[in-house]
């Protein structure tokens, strides 16, 4: 390494410039070699740190996110899943929700692919280069009763749920809550109201998450209307996808693993 190399190379480290340290030398020889100009070479290494950088918080944004995988409508298989909407499903993957602040609901029996849609819209959102959050409904009621208890619930909604651009709640109406866990999980979707966007997923139709919620249908209500009042609601129908491999194979029988539509 030159001197010159070495000074450029400790000024990038000080403007913390790490892909232009690495990278400036061979486009200063290819920039050379097609006649370019001062400018072409820098507009271009300077769109090299700008990639490297956007690159870096996209990685960043999906392991503080919590998705349990990586997930993408690429990867969902709408051949099998055939009572998905793929035309909705593709036009909310254009993220407009997100700008508007508008939810999603997916709703559906056991097994159709309601979380790999969930993660997969949280993906594209993460990919964008904003914030996503994902929690299964159970470790978001422990957790906002662990904060409630402690007296750090202002602070948990503001840090947890008023935050992420996005919030994605999986599995809602897998356990029930009682009334204090469902009066904590109204506040949660009083704070997201038109301020940021929901995903959501549950197995049970609308008229059954009373039931979920501490049998409580005042409350139940108001919460519906407010989630409901921007939202896309996604029904899916059809088999259970972790079986298919059964199925196919004769092992069980369709009229088995059939869930009753809702």
């Amino acid at each position: 390494m030159s001197l010159q190399h070495q000074r450029i190379s400790e000024l990038c480290a000080d403007f913390k410039l790490e892909r232009i340290a690495s990278e400036w030398p061979a486009l200063a020889q290819k920039t050379l070699e097609d006649a370019g100009t001062f400018g072409d070479f820098l507009e271009q290494l300077l769109q090299l740190e700008t990639n490297s950088r956007n690159e870096r918080r996209r990685q960043t944004l999906l392991r503080l996110s919590g998705l349990p995988a990586v997930k993408t409508l690429e990867q969902f298989d709408f051949k099998f899943a055939s009572g998905a909407p793929r035309a909705q499903l593709q036009e909310l993957a254009g993220l407009a929700f997100i700008e508007r602040h508008e939810n999603i609901v997916l709703l559906g029996p056991s097994g159709v692919g309601k979380s790999h849609l969930a993660c997969a819209l949280a993906h594209k959102v993460a990919m964008s280069g904003q914030s996503v959050r994902f929690i299964t409904a159970a470790d978001m009621m422990l957790q906002l009763v662990a904060a409630h208890r402690q007296g750090d619930l202002k602070g948990y909604l503001g840090r947890c749920v008023n935050k992420p651009r996005l919030l994605v709640i999986d599995e809602v109406g897998y356990l029930p809550f009682g009334k204090e866990e469902a009066n904590l999980f109204f506040q949660v979707v009083a704070r997201r109201y038109e301020t940021g966007s929901l995903i959501l997923t549950s197995n049970l139709p609308f008229t059954q998450w009373s039931g979920t919620f501490g049998d409580d249908e005042t409350l139940t209500a108001a919460m519906l209307d407010r989630l409901l009042h921007h939202a896309h609601i996604v029904q899916i129908s059809g088999q259970s996808y972790r079986l298919k491999d059964k199925l196919k194979s004769g092992q069980l029988k369709k009229s088995k693993v059939t869930e009753p539509q809702e």
